[in-house]
């Protein structure tokens, strides 16, 4: 099957990570890259940054897809203005997955997520949209993950954990099962979370604990 178009939305050192997926994936083919005015016409990895988002619509009608491709650790707010601008200007938001994944087909995954290499989704896991599942990270059974979240490299999100809309789980981090993340929460790496957070803040240590 031939590959469809896909514009890459940011480009920065998250977009060369997705650059990477996106070639494994063999689904689409690389059109264009979306950054600043002062980087256009410059390359990343041999694809050309071709516009700005005031370009959004023409290349929507152009190409059709689009893959937001910054990165999120302290705060959704630039990756979710470019998620809103993408669908606005007419762009499909796909789900894209690298070849090496894992997921299971009785999991669930909302528009706009990518999934990184070596990353594990279970059986009944469901990840909002506009989410980054990060490399070899693991989403276990029955946990879900609400919109806008990044779980980074290798975090650990046993079954049937909660973690709530915008919050990020740093690299290395482990949740126990059955546990609630409230929205907007920061989870640091190597973190270990064995109770429910409840209050917006960020969390380090084993247990993890608030950092004042």
């Amino acid at each position: 099957m031939k590959p469809s178009p896909l514009v890459l939305v940011g480009g920065g050192g998250h977009c060369a990570s997705c650059i990477g997926v996106v070639e494994s994936s063999g689904r689409w083919e690389i059109k264009g890259i979306v950054d600043l005015p002062n980087k256009k016409g410059e390359l990343i990895l041999g694809y050309e940054v071709i516009g700005t988002d005031d370009d959004l619509p023409i290349l929507a009608q152009r190409f059709g897809a689009a893959l937001v491709s910054v990165g999120q650790i302290k705060s959704t707010e630039i990756r979710q203005r470019l998620l809103y601008l993408s669908r606005d200007a007419g762009f499909e938001l796909p789900v894209v997955v690298a070849s090496t994944a894992s997921v299971s087909r009785h999991a669930s995954i909302d528009f706009g997520s990518i999934v990184m290499h070596g990353a594990v989704i279970n059986v009944r896991a469901q990840v909002g949209f506009g989410c980054i599942i990060n490399t070899a990270a693991l989403i276990e059974h029955d946990a879900e993950i609400d919109a806008l979240c990044h779980v980074s490299t290798r975090a650990v999100v046993n079954g049937g954990c909660r973690v709530g809309r915008g919050s990020f789980i740093g690299s290395g981090a482990v949740l126990r099962h059955n546990t609630t993340i409230c929205p907007g929460a920061i989870i640091g790496a190597g973190a270990v979370v064995v109770n429910d957070i409840d209050e917006v803040g960020v969390y380090v240590g084993n247990p993890a604990r608030k950092i004042p």
